[in-house]
C-alpha cells in the first residue's frame, strides 16, 4: 500500500470514533493493523477499526 493510500484511510478512521470496515476493504485494514497503525475490533458483528498511538503519530497527530 502506498503512503498516500495509508494516509487517506487513516484520515477517514481519525475523523470517526471508529471506522466500520466495509466489504472489500478488509485486506487494507488488516494491512494497517499489521503495521500497528489501527486496531480492528473483531468482537462486533460489523468489524471496526480505531486509531492506535502509532497511527496518530503517522498522521502527525501526536
Amino acid at each position: 500500500m502506498e503512503r498516500s493510500e495509508i494516509v487517506s484511510l487513516l484520515e477517514v478512521i481519525n475523523q470517526q470514533v471508529n471506522s466500520p470496515i466495509l466489504g472489500g476493504m478488509e485486506e487494507a485494514y488488516e494491512e494497517l493493523e499489521s503495521m500497528g497503525l489501527v486496531k480492528i475490533n473483531r468482537e462486533s458483528v460489523q468489524w471496526a477499526a480505531v486509531m492506535t498511538p502509532a497511527g496518530n503519530a503517522y498522521l502527525g497527530h501526536d
